[in-house]
């Protein structure tokens, strides 16, 4: 039987050594920085309400609970609580993702800095990145500006119908009445993405639509945005940062209308988490936080095709 033959690793020993060395250089940057790294829970009785994110679902003593796509909320109940500068370096779960750049289980690199915004966490990012490719080609641009470059339109003031269209045009009549934020996704990661430059792109001010957990602003052309960015190496997407929502009032709200997409899309229902909601309530503190993919930086350091090539074991060995 063909799983009888996949006991072996998919990474190689010299691809196993490799990513335990970039595994301490990690470490070693964030503790010359004086970041303390953190050791968090991976099942937890709440999970994102995120509509395009499904979490593997758990039970502990016949409670339901759920294995953390990110250690995003556990992360903000420790800057609430005092901790100061964080990061945490480890197991990630998200359901329905297997492929070539994707496993259910994936190790995920994520810090927060108290005090600081996007802009200079992005800075952080390329030099943590030219720690382990020296001399990379670094490009920082604007989502409309990428917009503007490739399809000659402005993604923040553009109508939804004309969004649909241009959807429609690049996949299919399904997309006719999609949202504007998964219209956008798509557009960018179907016609943008793959003509990124070589290298390392910081793309940063998203629509805000896709403001997720950041913050939303004006831009300086009067345009509102959301203060969130995305890493992309080699045209590969990397890394996911924002300067953080701290308004609590403005969070639960976001929860609320997760809640009515994932009802109208036909997903299973999932509660707000009330803790996260308590530790915004006592006090977030201004901060900026990213999530970086090891596993896909690990693929772009060793050439790999695949994320087997550079795990142990990847869910199809399991």
């Amino acid at each position: 039987m063909e799983h009888l033959n996949q006991w072996q690793p998919g990474a190689n020993m010299t691809a196993l050594r490799q990513r335990s060395r970039v595994l301490s250089q990690l470490r070693d940057f964030f503790q010359q920085r004086q970041v303390m790294e953190v050791d968090l829970p991976l099942l937890s009785r709440a999970t994102v309400t995120d509509l395009n994110i499904d979490s593997i679902e758990a039970r502990n003593e016949e409670v339901g609970a759920y294995l953390q796509t990110s250690p995003e909320y556990f992360m903000k109940r420790l800057l609430a609580s005092g901790s100061g500068d964080i990061y945490s370096l480890g197991k990630a779960f998200r359901d329905a993702e297997s492929g070539r750049r994707h496993n259910p289980e994936f190790t995920l690199l994520e810090w927060y800095r108290c005090g600081w915004d996007e802009h200079q966490l992005m800075d952080e990012v390329v030099e943590l990145i030219a720690t382990l490719v020296p001399e990379i080609a670094v490009r920082r641009c604007s989502y409309a500006e990428l917009f503007i470059q490739h399809l000659e339109v402005d993604p923040h003031l553009v109508d939804l119908t004309n969004l649909q269209s241009l959807a429609v045009a690049a996949s299919s009549e399904a997309w006719a009445d999609e949202t504007r934020a998964n219209c956008l996704d798509l557009l960018f990661s179907v016609l943008i993405e793959p003509q990124l430059d070589d290298g390392l792109v910081l793309v940063y001010d998203y629509p805000a639509c896709q403001a997720a957990l950041a913050k939303c602003a004006e831009d300086s052309q009067g345009r509102q945005v959301s203060r969130r960015f995305e890493g992309f190496l080699n045209r590969v997407e990397l890394a996911n940062g924002y300067c953080e929502l701290t308004d609590v009032a403005e969070q639960e709200s976001r929860f609320t209308e997760d809640q009515r997409l994932r009802k109208l899309s036909g997903k299973a229902a999932v509660a707000a988490d009330q803790r996260l909601l308590a530790a915004m309530e006592s006090g977030l503190p201004e901060c900026a936080g990213v999530a970086m993919g090891v596993d896909r930086l690990l693929m772009q350091l060793q050439g790999a095709d695949s994320i087997d090539q550079v795990m142990a074991f990847s869910w199809k060995r399991c």
